[in-house]
């Protein structure tokens, strides 16, 4: 396509894979049969996301437990209890914490990428979680005989793994999710904490060649889950000088669900480097309503007045279902906002003679 477009990552996952996770973690389901019912979901989301005319999809991250636990799920050096993020509609998500040392993944990205390249026809984009989100799961009192300093060297060492291995498997991009840049600034309005965020990826993102930082991107949204968010009231112009720091060439920009637009666009003018892709938002998954083709045409339309036509794609606010047992949007919802997204990109480029 003239201008590019791919969707975020997640898609709300069967009702019978979601049961199927519970009964797994209850002990009344198969680790066999808990994969014989992810394998069915991966194939009929690649169907389905194939039949939007997507040219790039992802697996819906149907095997995932989350986009930010996947990592570390089912590790025994972790506890239930570590740090709790608050969402706008008053419910919670709370993060492991780590009990022990050493740090290893337990799960690399590329064990779901593997299966979605054997049933995709069209090119698999790869999301990965952040090494800034994990570095959170070490707790603040430290842990005998395994310091912070040791813990985020591990980390860095895992994180470029998860990010080669994909690459290395054949991923079309590879998608750090970075949905704690907003919630950052909310908890340290100092900044500190962001810009100590900033440092650690950009430590695993200088272990990559310029040209491999080309397939490699960054996602951000104030987060995602059953249509609520932890940040949105952060200011965007508190985060993107940021986040233009990273040294990736691809961005995935939360815009279709900002007030104000036209604002953040021209912040992002502000901010961005010539080399960097950036893919805007022009779809919002947190509101049921589905966009039509033209409200998305239009919303590319305003885009293209503030990035250049060369660096310009689209994409979704956010995945759909961010957690495994978000089902706040429908899968048939879902499919049928991304063939917007598909439609009225093309429609853009069509009034844009591109």
């Amino acid at each position: 396509m003239s201008i590019p477009t791919e969707q975020i990552g997640s898609i709300p996952r069967p009702q019978e894979l979601i049961k199927g996770m519970q009964e797994f973690q209850a002990g009344r389901l198969s680790q066999k049969e808990l994969n014989s019912l992810c394998n069915a979901a991966v194939i009929d989301t690649i169907k389905l996301l194939e039949a939007t005319n997507s040219p790039v999809i992802t697996d819906g991250e149907q095997a995932k437990p989350s986009f930010a636990t996947y990592p570390i799920h089912g590790m025994n050096t972790i506890e239930p209890d570590g740090v709790t993020i608050s969402f706008s509609d008053g419910h919670t998500r709370q993060l492991p914490k780590l009990n022990a040392g050493q740090f290893q993944y337990k799960t690399y990205a590329d064990s779901y990428l593997d299966m979605a390249l054997k049933y995709a026809s069209v090119p698999v984009k790869q999301a990965v979680v952040s090494a800034s989100a994990l570095s959170l799961i070490y707790p603040q009192d430290g842990l005998e005989g395994y310091s912070r300093e040791i813990f985020l060297a591990d980390l860095l060492r895992e994180h470029e793994t998860d990010i080669r291995r994909c690459l290395h498997k054949g991923a079309y991009k590879v998608q750090i999710d970075f949905t704690e840049g907003r919630l950052a600034v909310k908890l340290d309005p100092t900044k500190q904490l962001l810009k100590n965020f900033i440092d650690l990826n950009n430590s695993v993102l200088d272990r990559f060649s310029v040209q491999e930082r080309k397939k490699i991107g960054v996602h951000t949204c104030p987060g995602g889950d059953h249509d609520s968010t932890h940040s949105a009231e952060v200011d965007y112009a508190d985060l993107l000088p940021s986040l233009f720091e990273l040294k990736v060439g691809n961005f995935y920009i939360k815009l279709a669900s900002e007030k104000n637009r036209t604002r953040v666009l021209k912040i992002i003018r502000e901010c961005m480097k010539n080399d960097q892709k950036i893919f805007v938002g022009v779809i919002d998954p947190n509101d049921s309503r589905i966009e039509t083709p033209k409200e998305v045409q239009d919303r590319v339309l305003e885009a293209a007045e503030y990035i250049p036509l060369s660096q310009l794609g689209t994409t979704d606010d956010c995945g759909f279902s961010p957690f495994g047992d978000d089902t706040s949007t429908s899968r048939e919802t879902a499919f049928e906002k991304i063939r917007s997204r598909v439609s009225g990109t093309m429609l853009a480029a069509k009034v844009l003679n591109i």
